[in-house]
């Protein structure tokens, strides 16, 4: 990931409809939510979270699949993955022992 991907990929996040959309869909992977759900969850009419998933599919957090008469959206955990180990590459800077409490957390997912 660049610079400018992670940006992207904050950006989206910097939302608390979208922050709380993406939890949602990563607590749901891999069968992923209708949109319907989603909508449902969030409070919002349909257009405007729509525009809040199309944010989020912008900065390539989150994939829609058409299945029968309803989209099922996923989070891409690759993306994910790469946001989060762009964020902590080199956070120790060599010294393994100030990244073991971030990766003993990680460790339980």
């Amino acid at each position: 990931m660049n610079n400018d991907a992670a940006l992207l990929a904050l950006a989206a996040l910097a939302h608390p409809t979208r922050l709380d959309a993406f939890r949602l869909l990563v607590q749901h992977e891999p069968e992923g939510l209708s949109t319907g759900q989603l909508v449902e969850q969030s409070g919002l009419t349909q257009s405007t979270f729509s525009t809040h998933l199309a944010v989020l599919a912008k900065a390539g957090l989150v994939q829609s699949e058409k299945c029968g008469r309803q989209f099922i959206q996923r989070p891409d955990i690759n993306a994910l993955r790469g946001l989060m180990l762009f964020l902590a590459k080199d956070c120790c800077q060599g010294r393994a022992e100030l990244c073991e409490p971030l990766l003993a957390e990680l460790a339980c997912c």
